[in-house]
């Protein structure tokens, strides 16, 4: 059975039609490639750039001027170092936080079938629907008097954490790998004498390991992009995320150094993604088959 595509095999073979083929690839690439390089080329060079010819109209491809040190300032004169490990700090506890609980919660949907399992699975998944802004108000009130312990965990890492763990789509991610893995494998290490948590730990986990990486990533990154939560919850500069700190201390701040701490700022995030790219792929398509 052959594959149907925009141009046949026939005119394909010939000269014209390879010529042009190739030429509209290249073309679709280099624009594809433009659009999203554009904008990071330009945050890169900018940040290169004095005060004068970042501001100008027309701007300029190339830097005119070139001054390095844009970046020194922006590192001290906006304490990135002190940002940076808050934002360290609370990403890795908030991943800590979701490989425990959200791994847990995913194989007890898949393997051990609670009562009423497909019902919460239901309504985790019915979460997803909301956007995240009309849940802010219920969460910020939650944070401020926390039912029952009557806490306010303003100006903590708690309340950054415990709202990254309820995270329906990496439960669902989980639960999708969880199914793909072979009910035989896991009865027989049952008939064996292992309890569901050795079972969990032993063979489950190991097999997990693409989709482990790949929820890890997002828990990360979740954390190192979002802006308004840690905004109204951690008003304390001195504990606050990378993004809200440029945020709060870009006031008087000239406009190439406050590009120069937005692009250091976006470089960890890039780099996750440029060193774990074949890894995010592989995992979100390893459950997607099951046996």
């Amino acid at each position: 059975m052959s594959t149907r595509t925009l141009i046949s095999p026939a005119v394909l073979a010939r000269p014209r039609g390879k010529a042009l083929y190739w030429t509209v690839f290249a073309a679709v690439t280099l624009l594809f490639t433009l659009v999203f390089l554009g904008p990071l080329y330009w945050l890169v060079s900018s940040g290169f750039k004095d005060a004068q010819e970042v501001i100008q109209t027309p701007p300029t491809l190339v830097p005119g001027t070139f001054e390095p040190e844009n970046y020194t300032r922006a590192w001290e004169v906006m304490d990135l170092a002190t940002l940076l490990f808050n934002t360290l700090y609370y990403a890795f506890g908030a991943l800590a936080f979701q490989l425990v609980l959200d791994v847990a919660a995913a194989y007890s949907l898949s393997k051990l079938r609670p009562v009423f399992g497909k019902a919460i699975l239901g309504m985790m998944l019915a979460t997803l629907m909301i956007p995240a802004t009309v849940l802010v108000v219920p969460q910020y009130l939650t944070v401020l008097d926390v039912p029952i312990i009557e806490r306010n965990l303003l100006n903590s890492p708690w309340a950054i954490w415990l709202p990254a763990v309820t995270n329906a789509f990496n439960i669902f991610l989980l639960k999708r790998f969880f199914d793909s893995i072979p009910k035989e494998l896991l009865d027989a290490a049952s008939m064996d004498g292992a309890s569901p948590l050795r079972v969990l730990w032993s063979i489950v986990l190991p097999i997990s390991r693409p989709i482990l990486g790949v929820v890890s990533i997002f828990a990360v990154v979740g954390v190192w992009k979002d802006f308004l939560w840690p905004m109204l919850t951690l008003p304390d500069p001195s504990k606050q995320t990378l993004n809200v700190g440029i945020y709060s201390l870009s006031n008087g701040v000239p406009v190439n150094v406050l590009i120069a701490a937005l692009t250091i700022a976006s470089i960890p995030t890039l780099l996750i993604f440029l060193v774990f790219q074949r890894n995010i792929m592989s995992g979100l398509t390893a459950g997607g088959l099951k046996g």
